[in-house]
């Protein structure tokens, strides 16, 4: 309702004590015979309150009756004391106005809550509000009314900086940390209703009741009462900040003098009229005129200033681009400057990695120099043995091929801790196998280190045979098994036990394996890395020390016999019987068949039109002799 400002203090804001008396109800209204007031400490009012909202061309009061409520007071504890914070009634910088986000969204919906404060700053605000606050809205450990509500991990809610400040909650000692901002209260706070600020003034020490103490803690301010001749207004705490920007009860300066007295908003355009102290506005210039409102205007009409004023702005106005271009020259300097600081260190670095990069480009070039030289060396070492070995295929002769002159010793592998037994050759990856009485297989690489690559050990006896099928090594031991190695890995995969004797001899065909020992011959199927048994050649007389597999035929040496043996069908298509005791070595070409025995001897047979021949011609050579014929036959063959 519309009404004069006086009488609405008196009735609704506690100015008189006959209007306060009046509208009290409760036993927490304000007592009738306080003279001096409703006296509110630090944010609670009377029971009924009112709101006033200005219109445009007239001041309207709104009149709110809040639902009656037990009058509580909030005082300045000691506590506050301790931890440095200042009084409520000490003004500060940030009032009601600090932003709570939801921290489910970024959305540019956010809240804001009056009450929310920096972690740094404590509400000084005077803040009396239009009625009591629940308790539910206070913070248990501060006592007043949440400023940044927050929800802990214990559940309870506490203003941010006590959570902050301290350790425990009060309600079930447990740790306290801050987990999310309680919006829901936030908002609840924000619609309580308060008196303006320039509304409210400090309770005086003689009001008696609650106050007296909460004012004469540390010499501090703790209450606050409504000020009769102050703003009438009350507002929701969430607009305290637009509110009090245009309060008419606002105190300002007068513009003309700081020397002024102390003016209210509303009753500023009033004192500009009758202030003495109006200067010209040209004095920045150096007018020294200072008069009131009418001799201000005839002194404009006079002022030698005043007809140069749109050079004198032009002036003003070049001066500042001015200022701002030489601003701006300032900035880009700064930046050309760091600029150039980084570019230099850039530069720096650099010219360093420039000349680690010559010191390795240097050093790559002498290796590469040495390598060439090495490899030229080698080339024409090669191109000489190369000659020499044409010359003597070229004279045509038997006699003078000499092997020691031919085949020249290049190393000596050595590792093993027994006699070499057998070896092998994998000329895809250029390596050796040589197997050993240490029970050991080991790896020798025959391109570049010329050096054990590896040592395989897997055997518990001799390994007397070696053999290779696609990317697999096969050794025969004499514990009687056969382990089968993955080349690429040089790792074991597989072992079978193969015969109930060593196993004396390996050789491959036809993704057959085929297994020598005393007086069998077992033929395996190879299945990746397994062994199935396809049959087991019998009729042998002894020990099975030799086998070699061609196209069609399977070779297999025993006690002055060798064996020819089918092999799709597996079966023995004819015998050869030699002499000078067991055959330990066999050897098939084109034309010949040669094999090694016991005796010292080396037999070479002659077959007649590349065919297994009914009868063949036995020769027997001295060592000598023999190893000269087979020079010959490698080279004609």
């Amino acid at each position: 309702m519309s009404s004069s400002k006086t009488p609405r203090y008196n009735q609704y804001s506690g100015g008189a004590a006959a209007g306060a008396a009046s509208v009290s109800s409760g036993p927490s209204s304000p007592s009738a015979d306080s003279g001096a007031g409703s006296l509110m400490e630090a944010s609670f009012g009377p029971t009924f309150s009112s709101s006033a909202a200005k219109a445009e061309s007239s001041t309207t009061y709104k009149q709110h009756r809040r639902t009656p409520s037990s009058s509580s007071t909030l005082t300045y504890s000691p506590r506050d004391d301790d931890d440095g914070m200042p009084p409520i009634g000490t003004p500060r910088r940030s009032d009601s106005a600090i932003s709570i986000r939801s921290l489910h969204s970024e959305s540019n919906m956010s809240l804001r809550s009056t009450f929310s404060l920096h972690e740094e700053e404590e509400d000084a605000e005077p803040q009396v509000f239009a009625e009591p606050p629940s308790v539910k809205l206070c913070c248990q450990l501060c006592c007043s009314v949440f400023k940044d509500p927050v929800i802990t991990t214990c559940g309870h809610t506490f203003c941010r900086r006590c959570a902050l400040t301290s350790d425990k909650c009060p309600v079930d000692a447990a740790k306290l940390t801050v987990v999310v901002n309680n919006i829901a209260v936030a908002e609840q706070i924000g619609e309580l209703f308060i008196h303006c600020k320039y509304g409210c003034r400090v309770a005086s020490g003689s009001a008696g009741g609650a106050a007296a103490p909460a004012a004469s803690v540390a010499g501090k301010p703790g209450a606050y009462e409504v000020d009769p001749l102050g703003c009438p207004f009350t507002i929701k705490l969430s607009c305290r900040k637009e509110h009090e920007a245009n309060c008419d009860y606002r105190p300002v300066r007068c513009p003309n003098n700081p020397s002024c007295p102390p003016l209210l908003t509303m009753n500023l355009e009033a004192h500009l009229k009758e202030c003495e102290h109006i200067k010209c506005p040209h004095s920045k210039y150096g007018c020294t005129f200072i008069g009131n409102q009418d001799t201000y205007e005839t002194h404009l009409e006079v002022c030698k200033f005043e007809g140069l004023k749109e050079f004198l702005q032009q002036t003003d106005d070049r001066f500042h681009e001015m200022q701002l271009a030489l601003s701006q020259k300032d900035q880009d300097i700064a930046f050309l400057r760091s600029m150039l600081g980084k570019l230099s260190e850039k530069l720096d670095q650099l010219e360093k990695n420039l000349e680690l990069k010559f010191d390795m480009l240097d050093e790559n070039q002498s290796k590469l120099s040495e390598d060439l030289m090495e490899f030229r060396r080698d080339a024409s070492m090669l191109n000489d043995e190369l000659s020499h070995i044409n010359a003597r295929l070229n004279m045509g002769i038997l006699g003078s091929y000499d092997p020691q002159q031919i085949f020249k010793c290049k190393g000596t592998f050595v590792g093993h801790q027994g006699p070499v037994w057998c070896l092998c050759v994998y000329s895809t990856g250029d390596l050796l196998f040589s197997g050993s009485s240490d029970k050991t297989i080991k790896v020798w690489d025959t391109c570049t280190t010329y050096k054990c690559q590896k040592t395989l050990e897997g055997h518990d006896g001799i390994v007397l045979a070696l053999c290779i099928q696609g990317n697999k090594l096969y050794s025969g031991s004499a514990d009687c098994t056969i382990i089968v190695w993955d080349i690429q890995t040089l790792q074991k995969v597989n072992t079978i036990r193969a015969h109930d004797n060593p196993v004396c001899t390996l050789v491959s065909s036809h993704n057959m394996l085929f297994s020598g020992s005393l007086k069998a011959i077992k033929v395996w199927d190879i299945v990746g890395t397994e062994l199935k048994l396809k049959k087991e050649l019998t009729g042998l007389n002894h020990w099975v020390r030799a086998l070699v597999a061609s196209q069609n035929h399977l070779y297999s040496g025993s006690y002055q016999t060798i064996k020819i043996w089918d092999i799709r069908s597996l079966e023995c298509v004819h015998v050869l019987q030699t002499s000078g005791g067991s055959v330990y070595s066999i050897a098939v070409t084109n034309h010949h068949i040669v094999c090694g025995t016991y005796e010292n001897l080396i037999h070479v047979r002659l077959p007649c039109k590349h065919t297994v021949p009914r009868t063949l011609k036995i020769l027997a050579f001295s060592q000598k002799l023999m190893m000269r014929l087979i020079i010959r036959c490698t080279f004609i063959l």
